[in-house]
């Protein structure tokens, strides 16, 4: 295959660029960058000269790249690899830490490889998920986002993040429940789930975290999945209808969720 790369913008997320791309005979002269790159390689290795010393970028690590840090890339031993990326801009950035730390602080960045196999996975599946995604507005991808980012820069020493305690009041619960109900067939975001509850988007995922022990993600999906058992067994309407009133615009993904849920098809329950 030849050397190629792809770059992707999402809306919903203004800052954050994505690059995936395949490289053998093309090399990164010495450079440097105005945002802040976290790089993934999911084949192959990347040698990369940071500071006067010479790393090996792989599967299983994380390259933290800060704006202005002077550095370069090629495969090692001239061999091709995969590099896979997330550019996010110095607003993105600061905005991010902010909500993370409740500080307007800038926050410390260094160049470093962090060796973290399980993260690296989560963050290309993040990855993935982003590539496939029109928008990053999506509650799951929200959610994701932030939680992901948590972990990166919590690992990095980059931020302190805050510590977030307590849980979500019985008040804001039954608010948050009402509000799901009666929007279920709608787009339902991590932005409008925490205004309901007057609070910032991370705290409000750490506190329903510890609330529910799930994520307001999977807690929305088994919510709509439990309506469409009812609708189902009422049956008065066709499997394309209760997928489209319980949100799922794509009746294959509404198959394969109730699948997994529940082990029948639809049609079987």
């Amino acid at each position: 295959m030849s050397d190629g790369v792809e770059y992707k913008r999402l809306a919903g997320l203004p800052g954050l660029v994505l690059g995936a791309g395949r490289f053998k005979a093309f090399r990164f002269d010495r450079h440097y960058h105005l945002d802040y790159h976290v790089g993934l390689v999911t084949e192959g290795i990347q040698r990369q000269c940071v500071n006067a010393g010479a790393v090996l970028l792989g599967p299983g690590r994380i390259s933290l790249m800060p704006p202005g840090e002077i550095d370069d890339g090629a495969g090692e031993c001239g061999n091709a690899y995969t590099l896979k990326t997330f550019r996010l801009s110095r607003d993105l950035l600061q905005g991010v830490a902010t909500e993370l730390t409740d500080s307007a602080r800038e926050p410390e960045l260094k160049s470093m490889m962090i060796e973290d196999p399980t993260l690296t996975a989560q963050l290309l599946q993040l990855h993935d998920a982003m590539q496939l995604s029109p928008d990053a507005s999506s509650l799951s991808l929200q959610s994701e986002w932030l939680s992901l980012l948590y972990c990166l820069f919590n690992r990095s020493g980059a931020i302190r993040p805050t510590a977030v305690k307590g849980t979500l009041s019985p008040m804001h619960w039954q608010r948050l429940n009402d509000y799901c109900l009666s929007h279920l067939a709608e787009k339902i975001t991590l932005d409008e789930l925490a205004a309901l509850c007057g609070l910032g988007r991370f705290h409000f995922l750490r506190r329903f975290k510890q609330t529910v022990g799930m994520t307001p993600h999977a807690w929305l999906l088994r919510l709509r999945l439990e309506q469409a058992c009812a609708l189902l067994a009422a049956g008065k309407r066709t499997i394309a209808e209760v997928a489209h009133g319980v949100g799922f615009y794509d009746q294959s993904h509404f198959n394969r969720a109730f699948r997994q849920a529940f082990g029948v098809a639809p049609s079987a329950y």
